[in-house]
């Protein structure tokens, strides 16, 4: 796992992999699930893993993340980065920060909170977590209530952030003002598109944003470095015709659940045993929801199989 500080172009080399977090019976991490999980993603072109919402880390207790951390550390592929999340609350992830630094993370991201805040107290929290880490941290931008555009700028040239994950959702991509200010004030290398690959194509040619994460990249990870190989060579054509491969999971993600949708997939292509998921969520367990997970996935898991020169990982 790579230790040394977190650039920009570790945001472009790699789609950047959102997978979910592998449990046991009992909740906690699955130490051969979660390294199943990332053996196939790497085998597939992945290297960068973010372990944020579909690993379900607002809910995490110490004792999990630390076993997580553990199992990520010994998994990972040498040259991979690796972003762990802390938080979404200060109190939870000041006492986080310590199993993250210990383990020498290059990054955390930070969960953004549905509690009470304010602007400036969400800028201040960053730069005290930034402080007892010692390192820059992701952040999380899901709404524009969250930190103004300034406040935004001043993270990052003050050296509190080092990227920016954006998953506000428009009915159009293209048209975004805030994203546009964002970019125009910090510039687009530091801008993370944060909603898998259905926006990345807009986000990309409208605004210039190089780097996208995703969770069904977890199915098809040779199909969504494809798609980034595409847009790298300016083949939007193509781009856009493998982007409509992965829409019907999104489409059901959004539809049903975003985690519990990509949790039960990854199980039902064989890639991993995913296990459980914790409270405050469910397992998904209507039948017609599982028969549409269970043929979408097998679509997907067809094609990346079609660009493969091995089998696909099972699990046991």
């Amino acid at each position: 796992m790579q230790t040394k500080a977190v650039t920009t172009d570790d945001f472009r080399r790699s789609v950047i992999a959102v997978p979910p977090l592998c449990r046991l019976a009992n909740g906690m991490p699955s130490k051969a699930n979660n390294r199943r999980m990332i053996t196939f993603l790497a085998k597939g072109g992945i290297t960068a893993f973010l372990y944020g919402g579909n690993a379900n880390a607002y809910h995490l207790t110490n004792d999990e993340l630390a076993a997580m951390l553990d199992q990520i550390i010994e998994a990972a592929p040498a040259r991979a980065w690796v972003a762990p999340s802390i938080g979404p609350d200060f109190g939870k992830a000041r006492d986080q920060i310590a199993l993250i630094r210990d383990r020498r993370f290059p990054t955390a991201m930070l969960l953004p909170s549905s509690g009470p805040l304010t602007t400036k107290g969400v800028t201040e929290g960053v730069r005290r977590l930034t402080d007892v880490f010692g390192a820059p941290l992701l952040l999380y931008l899901k709404s524009e209530d969250y930190l103004t555009v300034e406040e935004v700028r001043r993270l990052i040239s003050d050296g509190m952030v080092c990227g920016v994950k954006y998953a506000i959702w428009r009915q159009s991509a293209l048209i975004d003002d805030y994203l546009r200010e964002i970019v125009e004030s910090c510039g687009a290398e530091r801008i993370i598109s944060g909603m898998g690959e259905r926006p990345a194509i807009d986000h990309w040619r409208g605004f210039g944003i190089r780097g996208f994460t995703s969770g069904s990249v977890c199915i098809a990870p040779r199909l969504s470095m494809a798609m980034l190989a595409a847009m790298n060579a300016g083949r939007f054509a193509e781009a856009e015709q493998i982007r409509a491969r992965f829409l019907e999971l999104e489409q059901l993600r959004d539809e049903r659940s975003q985690i519990g949708v990509l949790h039960t997939a990854v199980a039902a292509a064989r890639i991993a045993d995913t296990g459980p998921l914790t409270p405050l969520l469910s397992a998904i367990d209507d039948a017609e929801t599982l028969s549409r997970i269970s043929a979408v996935t097998e679509t997907l898991s067809r094609l990346e199989s079609a660009r493969s020169d091995g089998p696909q990982l099972a699990a046991t």
